[in-house]
Order: C-alpha cells, then sequence, then structure tokens
C-alpha cells in the first residue's frame, strides 16, 4: 500500500491521531510565537531554502559545514585535513540543507540515516546503546525498509547565535536584517522538519534520534512529541534516546509549524516519491 502523499488531508486522518505508542549540538533556539503580520512558514521560506542534496558536490558542501560546527566549533571530533566531517553512516543517509537566500551559503543540515537490510545499524545503536532500554519501541522491533535516525544536525554559529539573541531583541551586527533574524531561529525546526518529510516520502516513518532532555521538551512544546526510550546518558553532554511514528505529527502540531510542515514538504517533494517508487531518495 502506497503512502500517501504529504499534505494536510492526507496527514490529518483520523486513523493516524491515536496516542503515539548519535548527538546533537546544544540544544537550538526554537521559534517561539509567529510575528503578528507574518506567520512562520511565509518567514521561513522568504529568507531559507530547505533542499535535498542530490549530487557529490553539495554533499561534500555538508561535510564542510558539519566540520564547521563540529570539529571547529564544538570540538566534538577532531580536525580533518580536507576539513570534511563525515563518518561511515553517510553512505546509508539522504542529507538535507537549509541555505540562507540572499548569501548562498548553508545555514544548517542534518542527515536521515536507513538501513538497507537487516545487518545494518543505526548510529545511535552503534554509539549508544546502552541508552535504549525500552521494551518495544527500539530499531530492531521493526522492518529495516520502516527505521532512520535523525543524525548530524548542525547550524554554524553565525545563524545559531544571531538566533539567540534576535530572539531576546538584541541588535545584531553581521549585516543580517531584521525580517532575516526573525527567521534564523526556524533554522533548526526547520531541518527536523525536512527529516520528517523525507522519512514519509520513504516510508520510513519510524523515527530514532540522539539529543538533549531539553530540546525534547522544546520540540514538544510545538507539537513534535518524542518518546524517550531510557535514562539519558553522558555523550557530548547528556542525550537520550528518543523515537516518533511520523504518521501521527500533523495532529499534534500547532497550526503554524503545521503550514511550516506543509511548504517544506512542497519544497521538497513538489512531485511525491511514492507516486512512483518510495526508494528514490535513499542511496
Amino acid at each position: 500500500m502506497k503512502t500517501p502523499p504529504l499534505s494536510v488531508t492526507a496527514l490529518s486522518d483520523p486513523a493516524l491521531q491515536r496516542p503515539p505508542a548519535e548527538a546533537e549540538p546544544s540544544n537550538p533556539v526554537l521559534p517561539a510565537a509567529a510575528p503578528a503580520t507574518f506567520g512562520i512558514a511565509e518567514a521561513f521560506m522568504q529568507h531559507l531554502q530547505p533542499q535535498i542534496a542530490r549530487s557529490e558536490l553539495q554533499r561534500r558542501e555538508i561535510y564542510r559545514l558539519r566540520h564547521q560546527v563540529y570539529c571547529e566549533e564544538l570540538h566534538y571530533e577532531a580536525l580533518h585535513p580536507l576539513r570534511e566531517e563525515r563518518d561511515p553512516f553517510d553512505a546509508q543517509a539522504v542529507h538535507c540543507a537549509v541555505r540562507h537566500r540572499r548569501s548562498g551559503v548553508l545555514a544548517g543540515t542534518v542527515r536521515l540515516v536507513g538501513k538497507r537490510g537487516a545487518h545494518d545499524r543505526l548510529p545511535l545503536e552503534t554509539h549508544c546503546a546502552q541508552a535504549l532500554t525500552h521494551p518495544s519501541l527500539l530499531p530492531h522491533h521493526f522492518e529495516p525498509h520502516e527505521v532512520c535516525e535523525i543524525s548530524r544536525l548542525a547550524v554554524p554559529a553565525v545563524f545559531r547565535k544571531q538566533s539567540a539573541a534576535a530572539a531576546e531583541g538584541a541588535i545584531v551586527a553581521g549585516g543580517f536584517s531584521e525580517q532575516e533574524l526573525r527567521s534564523f531561529p526556524a533554522i533548526a525546526i526547520g531541518l527536523y522538519m525536512a527529516a520528517i518529510t523525507l522519512s514519509h516520502e520513504t516510508q520510513r516513518h519510524h523515527v530514532f534520534v540522539m539529543m538533549e532532555p531539553r530540546l525534547a521538551r522544546g520540540l514538544a512544546f510545538v507539537g513534535i512529541r518524542f518518546q524517550a526510550l531510557g535514562e539519558a546518558i553522558e555523550y557530548h553532554g547528556k542525550r537520550g534516546a528518543y523515537y516518533i511514528d511520523t504518521r501521527q505529527l500533523p495532529s499534534q502540531l500547532a497550526p503554524a509549524y503545521l503550514d511550516l510542515l506543509q511548504v517544506i514538504a512542497g519544497e521538497l517533494f513538489p512531485r511525491p516519491l511514492t507516486a512512483t517508487h518510495p526508494a528514490a531518495a535513499w542511496p
């Protein structure tokens, strides 16, 4: 049975509204409320562009951004001579990015790691197995082609710190307009929306992630309610393993963020993959 396109109608199906049965950077800023005269979705799309990396050139641009954030800014990984941060899971991942429209530079990236067979493992199964203690919601409880992990979320400091200051009402240098600054807090959540869209289009509805508990609480505030799979562990700070079935998400999202999900889905997949072949985007 084919999964329907990501639309308000399809994802608001009452049948999907039942209750829900690798480390990221420190808690990114989440948008609080839409400006009175300009919604979150409109502001996001005016200044930012969600993309899927479809070429090696685009993927290498993402690896360089990851090196900047993970190796140079946060020092989570060692510096690499090529200034590219990559690992073996990139071979089984689809990479998403958000690009700042006016400058053309990447404002953030995230990847969705999938399994091609029962022998494959997700990053959190490899690096954080001790965090997976839930009795029934673990990756191996589902078919390999139904699971994925949101991983390697990275927003560079020029956008991460600007957005934090903008949210506090500070005057920030850097050449950005006030309107652009208002859209930057939505970068991190836009990346999550892009990953969720990709999970839906490829029918990998069982999504896992390692993240800070406070980020999970922040995402729940806008309606992205991940379920904890165990106690938080020490992994570049306190991180916990979380799960969500993305088919249940639209019924939980606040209206402004449902709008954001819809516009990102339309930008990434103007023609749904599920109309042809759901694995078309996967390596």
